[in-house]
């Protein structure tokens, strides 16, 4: 076989433009170069040669031409696999770009318990005071570096020797031991504690793996209180926080959960504190980064100040004196 024409080899690595694209799914779709036009408010015969400059960028056939139908080959079979998601995800990112265009917004990132537990049920009021800001939140344990994403605000979890430089304190911890009020009712008083070992104890599954959980786990909240050889009849583990919260909201046992998650649930008679003078204290703290390309935008201040201000209210809520 011939070796390719320098020439077509060339053009062949060249990106293929979307229309030639778009022709070719709707051929695709409707095996039928002149439903195709159709669809694209084209003539046939334009349609024709998109598919044929196609073809030749790509090198193969992409469809079988019979008398009175049209069929894919399997290279073009391929291709729609491929182009047609694609295609969908450029279309719905500029939709959305229509749709904000000229809109106030601010982006958020944090991880999924903190969204859940605490931000999330707040976000009403901020909507309230401020209509028109859009507000996304992408929750997820990867932390995001604000220099180079469309990020504004990042709300992240550490020790402080852990944080970023420039972040703000919005308020540290204690770990409670809490419970479902119908739950309590169907077993004997938690007195000292000792009476936990009583009941199915729920905790994060990696907390002994893990240095950074390790703060929050039973064995720790045991050794504090003197039962370091306590076992419970049953664990329940889970992934995150906000699944451990769930389970003690639905009874299924005793969680030892971090008091800012878990605040607006004891307020609410939800979750009840089962021994409020065992408290254990945890060094890790909630910390607020804005990107510095956002901080000067309005809408961006204007949620940062609401922030601050539900902080305020949850260092007081918890007995947090630690500063902000």
């Amino acid at each position: 076989m011939p070796a390719p024409h320098p020439t077509t080899a060339l053009q062949r690595t060249r990106p293929v433009s979307v229309g030639h694209w778009r022709a070719f799914l709707a051929v695709a779709r409707h095996l039928n170069f002149r439903a195709a036009a159709d669809e694209l408010a084209l003539t046939q015969s334009a349609v024709s040669r998109q598919i044929q400059a196609l073809e030749d960028e790509v090198g193969v056939p992409l469809f079988l031409r019979h008398t009175r139908a049209v069929e894919l080959t399997s290279a073009g079979a391929q291709l729609q696999r491929a182009v047609v998601p694609a295609l969908e995800r450029m279309d719905a990112a500029v939709r959305l770009v229509r749709q904000t265009a000229g809109r106030k917004s601010v982006a958020i990132t944090t991880w999924a318990s903190f969204a859940s537990t605490w931000l999330i049920p707040r976000l009403e009021a901020f909507q309230r005071e401020h209509p028109d800001i859009d507000i996304r939140i992408d929750a997820s344990d990867a932390q995001v570096d604000l220099d180079t994403s469309d990020v504004d605000l990042a709300l992240r979890y550490s020790l402080p020797s852990g944080r970023v430089d420039g972040a703000e304190r919005l308020f540290g911890e204690q770990l409670a031991v809490v419970a479902s009020p119908w739950l309590l009712k169907s077993a004997e008083p938690v007195r000292q504690p000792t009476d936990v070992e009583r009941f199915t104890l729920i905790e994060a599954g990696d907390a002994h793996r893990n240095q950074h959980l390790e703060w929050l786990s039973w064995r720790r909240w045991f050794a504090a209180h003197g039962c370091p050889l306590l076992q419970p009849p049953r664990w329940l583990y889970f992934n995150y926080a906000h699944q451990i919260v769930q389970a003690a909201l639905s009874g299924q046992g005793l969680a030892l959960a971090r008091m800012p998650l878990i605040a607006d649930a004891l307020a609410s008679g939800d979750l009840v504190e089962v021994l409020p003078g065992r408290r254990l204290d945890s060094p890790l703290a909630y910390w607020l980064l804005i990107g510095p390309r956002s901080s000067p935008r309005p809408e961006v201040q204007a949620f940062c100040a609401w922030l601050r201000a539900e902080a305020a209210r949850t260092r007081q809520s918890v007995g947090d004196h630690g500063g902000g």
